[in-house]
């Protein structure tokens, strides 16, 4: 019999390689020079690339792979994960999807993580014989119909407000439900999702806290 299990997803995320337009802008040639790689070979980063940004369109959210790596901290350490009651996707920006398998361990080490998604970019595979994380080009909506979901979720500071607790007793009324969270800092998602939007606080909240208030009710639920 199939478990229950929570498809959590990390939707149009902020995480990419440097884009062909800011390839030579010095503050992106100087980086990649200390990091010994190729300028299109590296992770944008707005905290090195900030004045590269400026030359984007949403420039102003772009850059921020950190979103991505506390997230996916959370989410792969938490018990639902150990418990094999989880899984987790990344989409990017550029419509990309990020398979990650339970039981991968990240870096905690930021850098490390960076190294990590360079790689992953450059292999589609990583590592090569366990294929813990996996690469490739696949919109939102085509990953949530291969997850083949029986309810998706999107949380949105719109959306129509559920305290966490009463959110995680709905979550576990579902078989394979869909919750997608923004990997972005702010504004709205880019990609176009149908589904029923939930926000669980008053105010905006960090995408990383989104990930935790949304897990440990469902985990409540679902986990004797």
């Amino acid at each position: 019999m199939e478990k229950k299990r929570l498809h959590l997803i990390i939707a149009d995320s902020e995480l990419e390689l440097v884009p062909k337009q800011i390839v030579d802008h010095p503050a992106i040639v100087n980086y990649a020079r200390r990091r010994k790689k190729k300028p299109e070979q590296v992770i944008l980063d707005s905290t090195y690339h900030h004045a590269a940004l400026r030359q984007l369109e949403d420039g102003d959210r772009r850059g921020r792979p950190d979103i991505v790596h506390l997230c996916l901290l959370n989410a792969l350490e938490s018990i639902l994960n150990k418990k094999d009651r989880l899984r987790v996707y990344v989409h990017t920006r550029n419509d990309y999807v990020i398979y990650i398998k339970p039981e991968t361990r990240l870096p905690r080490n930021y850098n490390r993580f960076i190294g990590l998604m360079e790689r992953l970019f450059e292999k589609k595979v990583v590592p090569e014989d366990l294929q813990l994380l996996r690469l490739e080009e696949k919109t939102l909506n085509q990953l949530i119909s291969e997850i083949n979901p029986d309810a998706v979720f999107i949380m949105h500071e719109k959306g129509e407000f559920m305290i966490p607790k009463h959110f995680g007793k709905l979550l576990s009324k579902f078989k394979r439900p869909v919750v997608v969270v923004g990997g972005f800092p702010h504004g709205d998602f880019r990609s176009e999702i149908d589904g029923i939007k939930i926000s669980l606080y008053g105010e905006p909240l960090m995408a990383w806290t989104i990930v935790n208030e949304v897990i440990i009710p469902y985990e409540w639920e679902v986990i004797d």
